[in-house]
């Protein structure tokens, strides 16, 4: 039974801002344990609504709606669902890890390093929660500047360019956003209500034009190819916290983005797009893999992987059927834990060897035993080894693929094979190889710092790997609902609706999902 008397959400989001701001009321000396109490709050306040979500019903959760602005009306509306709600406890549990991991590695601006990271983290919760389009703008606009100076001031030599080009790059995809926004507010009863403007039926030709408004925005954030090519540089010249940031959660913005808005806002349109959207994931999983292979630097390597890895993603997410989105969704999840905890691996490394190239970490089984093997268990998630996370998202997405198209899941299994032969021949060289003897003196193994960083996403996933139940029966109902919607949505003339009937669809579409 959920308490309607508290704000769960509200607390869940803006806590890290509070602690942002409480940064500056104390000494700079103690920032890291102001940020790092800050973080673990969160994970405390977030771990009830895993226990207090409802996983039979599809209708939104934690429901809080409170009028912002009258006039246009824009509302402070918060909910979550079963896509959200494993976002959320995603995103919340990795950040104690973030700044764990940034303990040492940041000794310049400390306290504001830390504030950056806790204003993104509301900036990141907020976007996964919030019924207004206007409010899920603010939010999904205010991550940009906080990613922006983690890339550009505390990043690698070439930060400021990596930093621009991520800017821009998603900039100019926000920018169709707000104008998609404009339209779909005049278009459906002067609205920013997400729910209510699922119900409208919108003419094909606008379905079209407002879709490719939200596959600019989305497409640049998973990143699809073709618009991935800032990826690697970002998560090369970003720092750890800022890598695991960008592959673990930012990029899920963008599917997140597909699985809220543009199926069932758009379905026709979507449907019509599904070839494309297919043919682009496809292809992201076999480019993805094979650039993975070819690289030295192990950031590249993962950075390549996520390509790979978030094409399965869309690909699963655009099939649109019930075993193709639950295992996107999962995915998404699978891959937030697995490539994250892999970001983190090399930055650990790196502060011992001040080198990313896989030539200057070889041998690390012998000095470092407890390194290689939270390394080995993470690859081996990553490639979709069966009893490990990956391997039931990435096999929910075949299964659904396989009832598309039988040739697209022939395809994209090959993304599979690929995984196996980068991740494997990365273990190989850097776990098993031949160290230079004058390497291994310097190298100790993990402390209890690194070691508390790393075993809580082993648990993970070995957890998901066996047992997903708990997981997929959560999104289960909502993704039901999804489907349902796109069903009996149809194209609406190409006339504008009347004023008459644009009122009660929205408040049909407030009453039907519990809004107050």
């Amino acid at each position: 039974m959920q308490p309607d008397w508290f704000p769960w959400l509200t607390v869940l989001i803006f806590l890290p801002l509070a602690g942002a701001g409480a940064l500056y009321l104390a000494p700079e000396r103690h920032a890291r344990m102001i940020a790092l109490a800050t973080t673990v709050l969160d994970v405390l306040a977030a771990l009830p609504l895993w226990w207090l979500f409802d996983p039979s019903s599809s209708r939104m959760q934690f429901v809080e709606h409170v009028a912002w602005i009258t006039s246009p009306p824009i509302h402070y509306s918060l909910a979550m669902d079963g896509i959200s709600l494993p976002l959320e406890l995603m995103t919340a549990a990795l950040m104690p890890l973030c700044i764990l991991v940034s303990w040492n590695s940041i000794t310049t601006r400390v306290r504001t390093f830390m504030a950056v990271l806790l204003v993104m983290e509301t900036a990141m919760l907020g976007v996964f929660a919030a019924l207004d389009f206007v409010l899920f703008y603010v939010f999904w606009e205010a991550m940009l500047i906080p990613m922006y100076l983690l890339i550009g001031v505390w990043g690698g030599p070439t930060r400021l360019y990596a930093a621009i080009k991520f800017f821009l790059y998603t900039l100019a995809g926000s920018v169709l956003l707000l104008v998609a926004i404009l339209v779909l507010y005049f278009y459906g009863g002067r609205t920013f209500d997400v729910l209510a403007l699922s119900q409208v039926t919108y003419p094909a030709a606008l379905q079209q034009w407002l879709f490719l408004a939200f596959f600019a925005a989305f497409a640049v954030k998973v990143p699809m190819f073709p618009f991935h090519t800032w990826l690697p540089d970002a998560h090369v010249e970003a720092p750890t916290a800022g890598s695991v940031i960008l592959a673990s959660v930012l990029l899920k913005m963008g599917a997140y983005g597909f699985v809220r808005f543009s199926l069932p806002m758009l379905p026709d349109a979507s449907q019509a797009m599904t070839p494309l959207i297919a043919a682009l994931s496809i292809i992201a999983i076999i480019y993805g893999a094979y650039m993975a292979l070819a690289q030295v630097d192990l950031k590249k390597l993962i950075a390549y992987s996520s390509v790979s890895h978030m094409g399965f993603v869309t690909l699963g997410l655009f099939v649109m059927n019930q075993q193709g989105i639950e295992g996107a969704v999962l995915q998404m999840v699978n891959h937030g834990i697995t490539t994250g905890a892999l970001f983190l691996c090399v930055g650990i490394i790196y502060e011992r060897t001040h080198s990313r190239l896989i030539a200057d970490n070889v041998g690390l089984a012998k000095p470092m035993p407890r390194y290689a093997t939270f390394l080995v268990i993470f690859a081996l998630s990553s490639l979709g080894l069966p009893g490990t996370n990956s391997f039931v998202g990435e096999f929910l997405v075949l299964v659904g693929t396989f009832l598309w198209s039988k040739a697209a899941a022939a395809l994209a299994s090959l993304g599979v094979i690929l995984a196996a032969a980068y991740l494997l021949y990365m273990i190989q060289r850097v776990v098993f190889g031949v160290a230079l003897p004058r390497e291994l003196p310097r190298l100790k193994d993990l402390g209890i710092r690194e070691f508390t960083i790393l075993l809580p996403l082993v648990v993970l996933v070995f957890w998901i790997g066996v047992y997903p139940n708990p997981l997929v029966t959560r999104m289960h109902s909502t993704v039901t609902k999804t489907l349902e919607t796109m069903a009996r949505t149809k194209v609406a003339p190409n006339s504008h609706p009347s004023a008459a009937v644009l009122p009660s669809v929205v408040l049909s579409g407030q009453t039907e999902n519990g809004r107050p």
